[in-house]
């Protein structure tokens, strides 16, 4: 615009419809109907995907391994109703009933592994769809050439016709890097994001089921949050709880 070139010279119907119609099919073709039916879903995750507030998660597990150590496993039976988080109350319910360390962990990891299994599913229609779009802009610019070949007796009309079979690679072009990437790698981002915070819970219930010492549990599970955030999930996990389980230990040991 700046340069007097109007918007509207980049509205090429003809264009448009080859490209997105055609990326939209590609897709379609390459990962099933059902995976384009989630396709609203995807972008409502990636525009709004949750965050993870691991501080909140340090001070929640850390007041399990507090009333496991004072009260035994078996006391946190009253708490599951009030976890939110359905990974971590699966876990919490599988300490709480007695299985087996190992066995937690290879259940909580198969967990991990399917919910990144399913993340992958969108990311990978949205790379599919950016791998499609170029080529498919490519296909439209030739199409455009053979046109402009086939009037060339009309000169007037050249520059047009040059100008919209442009279009088409620029389109596909645009929309891959300006959209179906984005997306992509968005989601990618969110989903290690998620097997990142899945993990802190992980290790975190370990520790409660090996009966670990509260502030151990709390430093374990702090090398899990980014540097600049662990003094405030380090306040957050350090309640008037924690201490008097730390002073009654020492007044034990005393």
């Amino acid at each position: 615009m700046m340069e007097g070139t109007s918007p509207t010279a980049f509205l090429n119907m003809p264009a448009m419809i080859l490209v997105f119609v055609g990326t939209f099919a590609a897709t379609m073709a390459a990962c099933g109907m059902d995976a384009m039916k989630k396709i609203p879903a995807f972008y409502k995750i990636a525009f709004a995907g949750a965050e993870h507030h691991l501080a909140a998660k340090v001070h929640e597990l850390v007041g399990f391994a507090e009333r496991a150590r004072k009260d035994g496993l078996l006391a946190l039976e009253s708490d599951l109703d009030q976890i939110e988080d359905a990974f971590t109350k699966k876990g919490m319910q599988l300490v709480v009933d007695g299985t087996d360390p190992d066995l937690v962990r290879e259940i909580l990891e198969v967990e991990v592994d399917a919910m990144a299994a399913r993340h992958k599913e969108g990311a990978e229609l949205f790379k599919t769809a950016g791998g499609f779009a170029p080529t498919m802009g490519i296909i439209g610019t030739v199409m455009g050439l053979v046109h402009v070949l086939h009037n060339l007796s009309h000169p007037e009309t050249l520059g047009p016709s040059i100008s919209g079979a442009f279009i088409a690679t620029l389109i596909g072009v645009g929309t891959a890097n300006v959209v179906y990437y984005p997306v992509a790698y968005r989601l990618k981002g969110l989903s290690a994001a998620e097997a990142d915070a899945r993990a802190m819970v992980l290790e975190g219930i370990l520790a409660i089921q090996a009966g670990d010492n509260p502030r151990i549990v709390t430093e374990k599970l702090l090398s899990f949050v980014p540097p600049e955030a662990r003094e405030t999930a380090r306040e957050a996990a350090s309640g008037p709880n924690l201490r008097a389980v730390d002073g009654g230990e020492q007044a034990a040991a005393a």
